[in-house]
């Protein structure tokens, strides 16, 4: 136990002694001007808060990110903060460097995470939302409902529906990810499973038009038609089942077909 303690001991003793050192190397910083003892000492008190860094990143863990970036960008927030800190303000560093290292990460997730660019309002009305929904399940014994959610917020049912269905654009899967249907299917890309333009159900509206105008054709030209374009008869086939040529039986359809054509245009 003795051993014990005097381990603690020794551990905070060293800790005040390296933070009196990075107060007195900040407190140099602010006096030295540009050059290479002044990249020295800024160098040094960067390493010497790293461990602050590296704590602050590790509330953010289990979101999804790398670590060792969500490091990085910590790091950069430390920079920011031993670069823009000024110690004749009578502020202590630690109180200046915490929310400039928690806001790079804050804007990390808000600006380089989404799958899907989502705009900042949305993004933090999500997070409001998730902030008051546990809150609210606990405060009300079940699960809030939208309605919930916006009187809590004083905010529109449609702004926290919007919210919600945000949450969806963080994370995006490949086309190419596995997919199954049920157990018995083999797995097969997502890319597989996504539905194609239906030729036919683009023409509905088309042929819905042209049945009317069809109907005010000359009979034989409305055979013509049919025989070609629903039949697949070629205009020779055509020909001799009506007992033309087949140039007269061109002639007709080009006529037919610049009629329709002319009062499709007139809507």
């Amino acid at each position: 136990m003795t051993i014990e303690i005097n381990a603690r001991r020794t551990a905070q003793d060293a800790r005040n002694a390296q933070d009196a050192e990075a107060r007195a190397l900040l407190s140099l910083l602010a006096d030295l001007p540009a050059g290479p003892d002044r990249a020295r000492v800024r160098g040094r008190v960067i390493e010497l808060y790293l461990p602050l860094a590296q704590h602050l990143a590790g509330r953010f863990r289990n979101r999804g990110e790398n670590p060792d970036d969500l490091v990085q960008v910590a790091t950069v927030g430390l920079i920011k903060a031993v670069d823009g800190f000024d110690p004749d303000n009578g502020a202590v560093f630690i109180g200046y460097a915490i929310p400039t290292i928690t806001g790079e990460l804050k804007r990390h997730f808000r600006d380089k995470c989404w799958d899907v660019r989502v705009p900042r309002r949305i993004q933090e009305t999500r997070l409001r939302v998730m902030r008051v929904t546990g809150e609210l399940t606990q405060r009300l014994g079940r699960s809030p409902t939208v309605a919930d959610l916006a009187a809590e917020l004083e905010a529109s049912e449609e702004d926290v529906i919007e919210a919600l269905d945000a949450g969806r654009a963080y994370r995006s899967l490949s086309l190419d990810a596995p997919s199954v249907t049920n157990d018995a299917d083999a797995p097969t890309d997502l890319a597989n499973m996504l539905g194609e333009t239906d030729a036919d159900m683009e023409q509905v509206e088309a042929r819905e038009a042209l049945r009317p105008l069809l109907a005010r054709l000359p009979e034989r030209e409305q055979k013509i038609i049919a025989m070609r374009f629903f039949g697949n008869h070629t205009q020779s086939q055509i020909a001799a089942e009506l007992g033309v040529s087949q140039m007269h039986v061109s002639r007709l359809l080009s006529k037919a077909l610049q009629t329709l054509r002319v009062q499709l245009t007139r809507g």
